[in-house]
């Protein structure tokens, strides 16, 4: 069985009592609803990763992230047709608007990567959604 580590960024965006989050297209969590973010380029800040994932993934550009915590999970699954864990690691943001105007022009359509599209939900909406375990950690208080 392969194993890794994958460490990556993560920011919860909020704006008017809803969250921002991006539908998975590829990878152990494919499907469910993640928070924007992703793998540190070579030599990266953590902090200038999570803007470009965030830009990358949403189009927003002018966000505050203020940093939240660590986090981390083993993930079980099947890659390519073989059996694989991943030792996740996050760090993890809150993220906010510093401009309520670019609310309404988030990027719904994939990025050609990691996202099919990005979208707001009320906490009542995310209820019924699959969530990735960060996902679920910075929304909810558990993984």
């Amino acid at each position: 069985m392969d194993r890794h580590t994958h460490l990556g960024v993560y920011g919860l965006v909020q704006w008017q009592h809803k969250v921002l989050l991006i539908h998975k297209a590829r990878g152990a969590y494919e499907g469910q609803w993640d928070l924007p973010g992703g793998r540190l380029e070579f030599g990266e800040k953590p902090e200038a990763a999570l803007h470009r994932e965030i830009e990358e993934e949403t189009g927003l550009t002018d966000v505050q992230a203020i940093i939240h915590s660590t986090e981390s999970n083993v993930v079980h699954w099947v890659h390519q047709g073989k059996p694989e864990e991943m030792h996740h690691i996050g760090i993890l943001y809150h993220v906010y608007l510093k401009s309520d105007s670019q609310a309404n022009e988030i990027r719904k359509e994939p990025d050609g990567e990691d996202s099919l599209g990005a979208d707001w939900f009320t906490l009542e909406q995310v209820r019924h959604l699959s969530l990735t375990p960060f996902a679920s950690h910075m929304i909810h208080g558990r993984s």
